[in-house]
């Protein structure tokens, strides 16, 4: 029994002492469409830019991939951007908001689809500041799929 409680002590005392950020859930916002997967890219770029971010990087991997022989493997691809103002504003309020960069959007076909997916910043209760520019920042995330999508 003394075992017992000196062995739960020493794993209280351990956790207590690690310096992690809590693990928090992914949230996702998505749309699809109609319209010409190379148009849904054209509006993503162009969405984008109009909220004053710049494209950081874009991987064409369906294209690829099917250059590499498989010939009727659909369309993926990711494009990251980012607004160094925003990241600036961001990283001062707490620096382990790095994890949430750059800005990533998703697209892909599907079922005769093309599906827009962009992973959404967290909810932060414990700062009220950051939670108040997280709400912010998704609805800019959300108004570049939604303008992406529109037909």
């Amino acid at each position: 029994m003394i075992y017992r409680l000196i062995i739960l002590a020493i794993v209280i005392f351990l956790v207590s002492c690690t310096n992690q950020i809590p693990m928090e859930a992914a949230r996702y916002y998505q749309a699809q469409t109609s319209k010409p997967y190379d148009d849904v890219l054209q509006e993503l770029e162009i969405a984008i830019s109009e909220h004053n971010f710049r494209i950081t990087g874009h991987s064409r991997v369906g294209k690829v991939i099917r250059k590499r022989g498989a010939k009727n493997f659909p369309e993926y691809d990711t494009i990251q951007f980012c607004n160094l103002t925003h990241a600036r504003e961001m990283l001062e309020m707490s620096p382990h908001t790095i994890r949430h960069m750059p800005c990533n959007v998703v697209t892909y076909q599907y079922d005769g689809k093309t599906i827009v997916k962009i992973r959404l910043l967290p909810n932060d209760p414990n700062n009220p500041k950051l939670d108040q520019f997280y709400d912010k920042m998704n609805k800019k995330l959300q108004a570049i799929v939604d303008f992406a999508v529109e037909e």
